[in-house]
């Protein structure tokens, strides 16, 4: 599918999907921000084992397009937030693994896209902030995502000040995995998806549904999740044929499954 904000190619075994306004620094319109949706989910039903997520341009994200906003009524904004926030669980509900490839500013809701994918990896020119904290309007949603990467102090400190963080703050607090040279971010960035792509593409997806369904649970119900999931789990083929493998000294024989 040709779409008018983003670009969807293949890299390998990956799918890379590209916010593509770099005139308006990739902000996150409503048009935008369904074309994502659409592409994502077109992702998941798809062969792809994982997915990059990356920005056009010399930004990653600068957040909401304010353009949508400055006329918008309550209904409207309601409505927007609520795309956006359809776009955060998309990509929490897609069964491949998914990256984030940050290269520069990442602000406000492009920071909670960062937050929200699965993995992050950022170049040394990367900064990262939640501005709503030093204007007229608080950044909400972004701060959910973020305070569940970089837990409630820091997420406070970023949303409260407005004040931005550089990449190595970035890492060092958790919200990206790790930093990297900005010549190395496109390699490092597809070599940390391999790695975690390995094994079966539906054991990979059912980890990553698995772990988002008890992340946030209470310690015994987690359990309680895990163990049915890890035991019922242990039933598919791919399972059997990699714990025979294993007895047997083996290479396990997945087929094209």
């Amino acid at each position: 599918m040709t779409y008018r904000h983003i670009r969807v190619e293949r890299a390998g075994a990956h799918a890379l999907l590209t916010m593509d306004r770099a005139d308006r620094r990739n902000t996150l319109s409503r048009e935008a921000m369904e074309e994502m949706i659409d592409a994502f989910r077109g992702i998941g039903r798809g062969d792809a084992r994982g997915v990059i997520l990356a920005g056009a341009g010399p930004v990653f994200s600068a957040g909401h397009d304010f353009g949508d906003m400055t006329e918008a009524g309550l209904a409207e904004m309601r409505t927007l937030l609520r795309t956006c926030t359809t776009l955060m669980e998309t990509i929490l509900s897609v069964p491949q693994v998914v990256i984030a490839r940050v290269h520069g500013l990442a602000v406000a809701a492009g920071c909670q896209l960062v937050a929200t994918c699965d993995l992050a990896v950022a170049a040394d020119t990367a900064t990262f902030a939640l501005p709503g904290g030093k204007a007229g309007w608080f950044c909400h949603t972004p701060t959910v995502a973020v305070t569940r990467a970089v837990g409630r102090k820091r997420a406070l400190e970023m949303s409260f000040t407005g004040d931005p963080i550089d990449a190595a703050t970035a890492a060092q607090w958790g919200l990206v995995n790790r930093v990297v040279q900005a010549a190395d971010l496109e390699r490092e960035t597809l070599a940390l998806l391999d790695r975690a792509t390995r094994g079966t593409r539906e054991s990979k997806g059912m980890a990553k549904q698995g772990f988002y369904a008890q992340v946030d649970l209470p310690l015994p119900q987690a359990y309680a999740y895990a163990m049915e999931l890890m035991a019922s789990s242990s039933q598919v083929p791919d399972a059997r044929e990699g714990a025979r493998a294993f007895v047997e000294k083996r290479r396990p024989d997945y087929g094209d499954r």
